[in-house]
């Protein structure tokens, strides 16, 4: 039985590149439909004589209002500035804002007035009223604390020197820190806590020999221990490994 190989692309005869036809991407007639058309334009053949006498339109300058688009006339709102109209008799004149007067109005309900103030003609003095000058008028005098109707602030005097047993004279009877009395802190204030220092207590006059420090041996202690722990110091190697044979005697 003959044993079959899988085709060798290399010897097959086929068709080139060229062979194969797709449809085209340009206009519209037989356009490839996986492809996306972008818009196209013709150019128009010329016109006949003829035609333009029939139907003269205008070259490509046209002028087209601002306010015209694609979708109608433009919708934003616009103003116009008309001239002032003539008075006329028949009709109502209105007012402006200057011919109210709003504060002449009066309160009405609730309606809070501030104060209000005149301003009246000066008063003429007769002959026989003998009015006193400013410098007639005396005032309470403000040094010192006997003043009626003003507060009084703290005053001090300074009086002489003393001519024999001041503290000028000789200063060794001056009192010193502790000639003046103190009350203790903790009357006004809640109590401190106060320590006492003791004497040193006296060493025992018996014969009997204290340990010191290092007669104890707490490491070797058996109390709460089968035994005191205990170390020793074996060997690096194991017995096992064969020993370093340096030279052999005979």
């Amino acid at each position: 039985m003959e044993k079959k190989y899988p085709p060798i692309a290399g010897k097959e005869r086929g068709p080139g590149p060229g062979r194969y036809g797709l449809p085209p991407t340009i206009g519209f007639i037989g356009h490839d439909f996986t492809k996306s058309t972008s818009p196209a334009y013709s150019f128009h053949g010329s016109l006949s004589k003829k035609m333009y006498h029939v139907d003269s339109s205008p070259g490509p300058r046209y002028h087209v209002n601002a306010k015209l688009t694609r979708f109608g006339k433009d919708g934003t709102p616009s103003y116009s500035m008309l001239g002032r109209r003539k008075p006329q008799k028949e009709l109502c004149r209105t007012p402006g804002p200057g011919a109210y007067s709003p504060e002449k109005a009066p309160p009405c309900g609730l309606q809070r007035t501030p104060p209000s103030y005149t301003m009246g003609s000066r008063t003429q003095y007769r002959g026989v009223d003998q009015v006193p000058a400013p410098n007639k008028y005396s005032l309470p005098p403000l040094l010192g604390p006997h003043v009626p109707n003003k507060p009084a602030s703290a005053n001090y005097s300074m009086s002489g020197s003393y001519s024999a047993g001041g503290a000028s004279v000789d200063l060794a009877r001056t009192p010193g820190p502790c000639g003046y009395n103190c009350t203790a802190p903790s009357v006004y204030l809640p109590r401190q806590p106060a320590f006492s220092i003791l004497g040193r207590h006296g060493l025992p006059r018996d014969g009997a020999e204290k340990p010191g420090p290092g007669a104890y041996n707490p490491e070797r202690v058996t109390v709460h221990k089968a035994r005191a722990p205990a170390y020793s110091m074996g060997i690096r190697h194991s017995e096992f490994v064969t020993p370093l044979v340096v030279g052999v005697s005979d």
